[in-house]
């Protein structure tokens, strides 16, 4: 049994046995790559204040997210493609959250459907929904949301034009893998992930594929989303899904403070602070350095969760230190999925939770509410001073 400290011990063991594409599928970031990058490099440079002879006993990170006891401030994000990380990606990771205590987000995107990971699992998950030109195919899913009893509609924001992701198009990027001889050859080195996927419930995106009309096989499949995201998406149209949903809304890619605010007046119950994990609009501000505008714009009136770049347990504390009521892990978990299952997704939250709970405590708190900006040492200009 490997020995896990940390993230990267996940992460390294993620690559050796997760096919080439799908490996660079979630370790990559548009274009040059520079916003990925420092979704997380920018955490370095927000330091945390020890303070010591501070009782430290009785600790607990438990909190709420949009109402919803959880046993951390994190949840799992949506994910597209997880089923093709791991063999029954979405319901590993699903019941890993379950059991851990945290909300688990299923992506439009995603390889076992709304369905599938409803019947594996026992309590109400969260569904992300993208929206697209078909305007039944939206509704539908909707539909099969509130029939799978889903707490809360992530509906995400930054992806009504798709930002290029140069490995993707070089791996010639598929659910399931085409049988190219590149692809036969890396596929050959996997064979833990190929045993998997023989067993597998499923290897196409299970909420589109049986769903769409004139939609059955890959090749359908690709034609029709190339063509689906919805340029058009605007306010108006985000309160009307709100409106059609009726229920707890999360709206996700949030990044700007003036986004910020009219997400308000659609009367999200939480707002997102991402940039899709630096998979769109590369040049954008990272997350976390986006937070405090976001935070100044948007105060108390709604929730801030925070997603793209969180990678341990201390870059929770300082999203949380800096105003976030929850953040969202995306590589961090889907490293543990490839690398053992939902074993590794539950040693992925057991490492973020440890180092969350350590740092918070040598930081002289004992409850995760009680963690504040105090606890920081912030560089002057970290927010940015721009023309």
């Amino acid at each position: 049994m490997p020995v896990i400290t940390n993230i990267d011990d996940l992460k390294a063991l993620y690559r050796r046995r997760t096919p080439k594409m799908f490996y660079d599928y979630c370790e990559s970031g548009s274009w040059t790559e520079q916003t990925f990058r420092e979704n997380s490099s920018d955490f370095d440079d927000i330091y945390l204040r020890q303070r010591v002879a501070v009782d430290m006993s009785n600790r607990s990170t438990a909190t709420q997210m949009i109402g919803q006891d959880v046993a951390m401030p994190v949840a799992l994000a949506p994910v597209g493609l997880t089923g093709m990380q791991h063999a029954d990606g979405e319901i590993k990771a699903a019941r890993a959250a379950e059991a851990f205590g945290v909300p688990f987000t299923l992506s439009t995107m995603s390889i076992n459907s709304i369905e599938d990971v409803a019947a594996a699992t026992t309590k109400p998950f969260w569904f992300q929904l993208y929206t697209m030109k078909d305007q039944g195919f939206v509704s539908s899913l909707i539909q099969r949301a509130k029939d799978a009893n889903c707490s809360a509609l992530v509906i995400t924001l930054d992806l009504q034009v798709l930002g290029q992701r140069h490995k993707d198009i070089k791996n010639g990027l598929s659910a399931p893998p085409k049988p190219t001889l590149a692809n036969m050859i890396n596929l050959a080195t996997k064979w833990r992930w190929g045993m998997g996927m023989m067993k597998a419930s499923r290897r196409e995106f299970g909420n589109i594929v049986g769903h769409v009309e004139g939609v059955s096989d890959a090749a359908d499949l690709g034609a029709w989303t190339a063509e689906q995201f919805d340029p058009t998406l605007d306010w108006n149209k985000v309160a009307k899904i709100k409106e059609e949903w009726g229920g707890k809304v999360i709206l996700k890619g949030i990044i700007d403070p003036e986004d910020a605010k009219m997400a308000l007046e659609v009367g999200a119950d939480a707002i997102v602070v991402s940039n899709h994990g630096g998979r769109q609009l590369d040049g954008a501000l990272s997350s976390i350095r986006a937070l405090p505008g976001i935070m100044d714009a948007v105060g108390d009136a709604t929730e801030v969760h925070l997603d793209s770049g969180i990678r341990s347990g201390q870059d929770v504390l300082k999203a949380v230190a800096m105003g976030a009521k929850g953040t969202y892990i995306g590589r961090a978990f889907v490293y543990g999925l490839g690398a053992m299952g939902q074993e590794g997704v539950t040693r992925a939250l057991d490492v973020i939770h440890r180092e969350m709970d350590v740092s918070m405590a040598l930081c002289g708190r004992r409850r995760i509410d009680e963690v504040d900006r105090d606890i920081l040492l912030v560089p002057e200009g970290f927010e940015g001073r721009w023309q």
